[in-house]
C-alpha cells in the first residue's frame, strides 16, 4: 500500500497528520513519535522492517485495509537511527510539540530535526576522535567552491578549488566529508562518483538564505560568502536548532599548508591503513597519545595539513621540548588533562538544547581542572592561555546532582540549597514519604494484619496490599475500599491514604517541572559561556598533541630536527616510525642525504629489499617535522617542503573506468605538472604498467624532465638497470641501491642503502623466498640462462659486424633526433612511441 494510492478523507487525524508530513518529506524514512514509541507506516515501514529486522504489522486507519506499521522504542531510537545512517538513509524525526494532557483533540506534531551522515548529533553515534563533517559544493563555472562544517563543534572552512573533477572529488575524499549538499543542476557524474564509489550522501538544496552573518563577516570575497550561506541554509532547513556556537569561518589555501592529495596520503599510510582502512598501524596510531577528544582530533589535522611556516613549526619544537625537560610538570598536565571532556562537543550539545544533567557534570569536571592546567601553561611559558571561567564551575558545583538521571524530566537533578522553592516542596514530599511509612507501621498494629503492605505504582497511586492468607481479617470499620485482586493478594485504598497521596504525587509534579525548569535556566546560563569555552578547548586541544608528541618523542628516542634555509637534506640513521615499532626484529636504519647538488635519488634492489619503506620513511619524516614533532633519526637537518607528491603502488581510480598504467600516468602528471623546486616527489617503479620499453623510455624522460625543469628533491625507484647510466649525464643525480647478499643461490636481504647501482633484480631468488615449488624456480633459473646467452651474443654480434660508424642512419633515427625529449610531456612520449612502432611495422 502506498501513500499515493489511498483515499486520503478516509483517514484518520493522527494519520492524516502523518501523511501531510509524510509527502513533503518523502526523501526521508519519517518516525512519528505515538507516546514511547516512534512507529512508521506505509512504505517507510516496509522498508525500515526490512533493514533493520523488526516485524511488520498493521493499524487501521480508517480505510478499508490495514496500514504497514512497524516501531521503535523512543529511549533506544538512538541505535535504530544510527543503523538506518550507515545503510545511507536520512531520517526526519516527528516529535510531540505538547504535552498530551493539555493537548485539546489531536496532540501537536511537527519534524524537529533531519539526521544524516552528516548532521549526527548524538554523542553515542559519533566517532570522538574525528570530526564528521558536511559540506556542500557549488559550481562557480571557472572553479569550484566548497564549505564544510562540523556541526557538533562549530568548525568551519572554506575553500576553492580549479575546475577540475579529479581534484575536487580527491578533495573530498581527504577531507573526510560525510554528506555533500548541491543543487539540482550539478553535474550528475560528480555526484554518482561521490555516492557509489566512496559512500557519500548526496543532498539536493537550492536555497541560498542570509543567516548567521557573523560567521563570514570578515570574508570579501563573494565567492566564498555564497558558498557558506548555501551550507548554512540547508542547516538551518534541515535542523532547525541553533547554532550560535558556529565560529567564524576559517579560510583554506594551499600557501598556508604543505600539500598532498588524497594518493599521498593514503600511501602514505598517515590515518588509515591502505589494506584493511584501519587507524591501527597508521602514523596517526602511533603519534596518538592524547588525552583529549579534541587533542585527537587536531592531530588528525595536523597531520594531514603540515605547517610551512618556519617559526610556527619551531614554536612547537621549543614547546615539546620544554615538555621533555620539565618532565614533573608534563606528568601533572597529564593527569590533568585526563580529566577534560569533550569541550567543544559539549558546547554544541548546550547550544542545540539536548545536553542532560549528565553533561553538566562532564562539564564542570573540565572546569574543575582548567586552574591547574593554566598554572602549568605559565610554567612553561606555553604562548596561549584562558580564562577557566571559575563562576561557572561554582554554579555548576552548587546546582547539579553528582548522580543524576539520563532524562531531564525525572526529576533529581538539582541539589538542596540552590532554590528555596525547591527545598520546600521537597520538604512537603519528604513528610508525605514519612508519614506513609509511619501509615504502613499504624495499620498492621490498628488490623492485626502483620504483613500489611503499602505499596505505589502509576496506575492506583498508593495501596494497600493484603496476602490471600489474611483476607479474613480484613473488617468493615477499617474503611478499606477493593481496588485490584491478583493471584496471591487483594490491594485496597482508603480514604487517607488518597488524601495524603494528592498531596505527596502533587508536590512530586511540581518538583519535576521546577527542577526542569531552573536546569533549562542554568542551560541558558551555560549557554552564555559558549565563545569562551570554545577559545579554552582551542589551548586545551593544543597543548594536548603537543603533550602526546612529547610522549611519543621520549618512548622512541625521537630527535629535534634542524629546519634548513637551503634545500640541504641530510637525515642520518633514518627509520620508519611506524614499521620500527610493530616488526618483531631491529629495525636497520638509513641515511638520506642529499645536499645542494643532489636532487634525484635513483634507487635499485631487488623487491622485498626495502626500497619503498626507504622512500616511505623519508616523507614520513618530512611530515612529522612540519606538524612540530621530532623525528624517528639520529639527527636531521631538513628544508620545508610546500608539496608531497607520490605514485607508491596501486591507487583508487577517482574517475573510474581507465587502466592502471593511464592513472600511473595521471598521478604522474599532476607532479610533474604542480611541484615546484620545494617540493617532494616518490615514484616507485614508474613505467612498469606498460611494455617494457615504452615504461623505460618514459621514466627516462620523467627524470630528465624533473631534472633539468623542476629541480625538486626526488626519490625515483626502478628495475630498469639501464636507467643508472643517468648518473653519467645528469650531475644532481645520484645512484643508490639496497644491498643484498648472495650465497649458493639464496638471497638475503640486508635492508640497507649503499652507494651505486646494481644490475640485478633478483626477482627468482624473491620467488624462492616466496616458496613457490623448487621446480618452477629450476626452470626460471634455465629459462633465465637462455635469454642472458641471446642477449650477450646479440651484443657481440653488433659490435663485430655492425660498428656504429658504418651503419647508416635510418628515417626513424632521423625522427628521433628530431625530438627533444626535455620538453615532451609523458604522454607526448608516450604517442611519439606509439607512432614510431607504427612506422616500423
Amino acid at each position: 500500500m502506498k501513500i499515493s494510492e489511498i483515499d486520503k478523507t478516509k483517514l484518520s487525524p493522527m494519520m492524516s497528520k502523518y501523511v501531510e508530513l509524510k509527502e513533503q518529506n518523502m526523501n526521508l524514512i519519517l518516525f512519528y513519535r505515538l507516546g514511547d514509541f516512534y512507529e512508521m507506516f506505509f512504505e517507510d515501514a516496509i522498508t525500515v522492517s526490512r533493514e533493520l529486522e523488526l516485524t511488520l504489522t498493521g493499524k487501521s486507519c480508517g480505510l478499508d485495509e490495514r496500514v504497514p506499521m512497524c516501531g521503535v522504542p523512543h529511549h533506544a531510537v538512538d541505535i535504530y537511527v544510527n543503523k538506518l545512517i550507515d545503510k545511507g538513509y536520512k531520517v526526519a524525526i516527528c516529535e510531540q510539540l505538547e504535552d498530551p494532557k493539555n493537548a485539546k483533540g489531536i496532540v501537536k506534531r511537527g519534524i524537529v530535526q533531519v539526521i544524516s551522515s552528516g548532521t549526527i548529533t548524538n554523542g553515542e553515534l559519533l566517532n570522538e576522535k574525528e570530526n564528521n563533517f558536511l559540506g556542500n559544493v557549488i559550481d562557480l563555472n571557472h572553479a569550484y567552491g566548497i564549505s564544510y562544517v562540523d556541526i557538533t563543534t562549530g568548525e568551519i572552512y572554506a575553500m576553492l578549488l580549479p575546475h577540475n573533477s579529479s581534484i575536487l572529488i580527491s578533495e573530498i575524499v581527504s577531507i573526510g566529508i560525510k554528506e555533500i549538499v548541491v543543487s539540482d543542476r550539478f553535474d550528475k557524474d560528480i555526484t554518482y562518483i561521490l555516492k557509489e564509489n566512496f559512500n557519500i550522501a548526496i543532498s539536493i538544496f537550492d536555497e541560498i538564505n542570509d543567516i548567521n552573518k557573523y560567521i563570514y563577516e570578515d570574508v570579501t570575497d563573494i565567492r566564498y560568502i555564497n558558498v557558506i550561506k548555501h551550507l548554512l541554509s540547508y542547516i538551518d532547513c534541515t535542523q532547525l536548532k541553533d547554532l550560535s556556537h558556529f565560529q567564524k569561518v576559517i579560510i583554506k589555501e594551499n600557501k598556508n599548508s604543505l600539500k598532498m592529495d588524497i594518493h599521498t596520503k593514503r600511501n602514505l599510510e598517515l590515518t588509515e591503513t591502505i589494506r584493511l582502512k584501519q587507524r591501527q598501524h597508521s602514523l596517526i596510531w602511533l603519534l596518538d597519545k592524547t588525552k583529549t577528544a579534541m587533542g585527537s582530533r587536531l592531530l588528525k589535522s595536523y597531520i594531514e595539513n603540515p605547517l610551512v611556516d618556519k617559526d610556527e613549526i619551531e614554536k612547537r619544537y621549543d614547546t615539546i621540548e620544554t615538555l621533555l625537560k620539565q618532565f614533573i610538570l608534563t606528568n601533572d598536565l597529564q593527569k590533568a588533562l585526563d580529566e577534560v571532556y569533550d569541550l567543544q562537543r559539549l558546547s554544541g550539545r548546550v547550544a542545540f538544547g539536548n545536553t542532560n544533567a549528565r553533561d553538566m557534570l562532564q562539564l564542570k569536571s573540565s572546569l574543575k581542572v582548567l586552574p591547574t592546567i593554566k598554572d602549568i601553561l605559565n610554567q612553561i611559558n606555553f604562548d596561549k592561555t584562558f580564562d577557566p571561567i571559575n563562576e561557572l564551575y561554582e554554579l555548576l558545583e552548587k546546582a547539579i546532582y553528582e548522580n543524576p538521571p539520563v532524562t531531564v524530566k525525572e526529576g533529581y537533578l538539582i541539589k538542596e540549597g540552590y532554590s528555596e522553592e525547591l527545598d520546600e516542596l521537597k520538604l512537603i514530599r519528604k513528610d508525605g514519604k514519612n508519614f506513609i511509612a509511619r501509615f504502613e507501621l499504624e495499620e498492621r498494629e490498628r488490623t492485626g494484619i502483620k504483613n500489611l503492605k503499602v505499596g505505589y505504582n502509576k496506575v492506583f497511586g498508593y495501596y494497600i496490599e493484603i496476602s490471600k492468607g489474611n483476607l479474613n481479617l480484613v473488617k468493615e470499620e477499617f474503611g478499606y475500599e477493593r481496588k485490584q485482586t491478583l493471584t496471591n493478594y487483594e490491594r485496597y485504598i482508603s480514604p487517607i491514604l488518597k488524601e495524603k497521596e494528592a498531596l505527596i504525587l502533587n508536590a512530586e509534579e511540581k518538583i519535576i517541572e521546577l527542577e526542569y525548569s531552573l536546569f533549562c535556566e542554568i542551560k541558558n546560563i551555560v549557554k552564555t559561556y559558549i565563545p569562551k569555552l570554545q577559545e579554552i578547548s582551542k589551548v586545551i586541544s593544543e597543548i594536548d598533541v603537543l603533550q602526546s608528541l612529547a610522549m611519543v618523542s621520549e618512548e622512541n628516542n625521537y630527535v629535534r630536527p634542524i629546519i634548513s634555509d637551503s634545500r640541504d637534506l641530510n637525515i642520518i640513521a633514518n627509520r620508519h616510525p611506524v614499521v620500527e615499532k610493530v616488526i618483531d626484529k631491529p629495525y636497520v636504519p638509513n641515511d638520506i642525504i642529499m645536499d645542494d647538488n643532489t636532487n634525484i635519488l635513483l634507487i635499485t634492489g631487488p623487491n622485498m629489499a626495502g626500497k619503498s619503506t626507504y622512500m616511505r620513511q623519508l616523507a614520513i619524516t618530512v611530515i612529522m617535522a612540519q606538524i612540530g614533532s621530532f623525528v624517528p633519526c639520529k639527527e636531521a637537518k631538513i628544508p620545508i617542503f610546500d608539496a608531497i607528491y607520490t605514485r607508491i603502488g596501486a591507487s583508487d581510480d577517482l574517475v573510474s573506468g581507465e587502466s592502471t598504467f593511464m592513472v600511473e600516468m595521471i598521478e604522474a602528471n599532476n607532479a610533474i605538472s604542480n611541484a615546484t623546486s620545494n617540493s617532494l616527489v616518490l615514484f616507485d617503479e614508474l613505467g612498469r604498467g606498460t611494455a617494457t620499453f615504452d615504461g623505460m623510455a618514459l621514466a627516462q624522460a620523467i627524470i630528465e624532465h624533473i631534472h633539468d625543469k623542476i629541480k625538486c628533491k626526488t626519490l625515483f625507484s626502478t628495475h630498469y638497470h639501464e636507467l643508472t647510466d643517468l648518473e653519467n649525464n645528469l650531475i644532481n643525480l645520484k645512484n643508490i641501491h639496497v644491498k643484498a647478499h648472495e650465497e649458493n643461490g639464496n638471497i638475503t636481504f640486508l635492508h640497507k642503502i649503499e652507494n651505486g647501482s646494481v644490475d640485478k633484480s633478483y626477482g627468482i631468488h624473491v620467488a624462492k623466498l616466496a616458496k613457490l615449488p623448487d621446480s618452477l624456480i629450476n626452470r626460471a633459473n634455465q629459462i633465465l640462462s637462455v635469454y642472458e646467452n641471446k642477449e650477450k651474443k646479440r651484443d657481440i654480434y653488433i659490435q663485430e659486424c655492425l660498428p656504429l660508424e658504418e651503419v647508416k642512419q635510418s628515417k626513424i633515427e632521423e625522427e628521433i633526433k628530431k625530438v627533444d625529449p626535455i620538453n615532451m610531456t609523458p604522454i607526448d612520449a608516450l604517442n611519439f612511441l606509439y607512432q614510431l612502432k607504427e612506422k616500423i611495422k
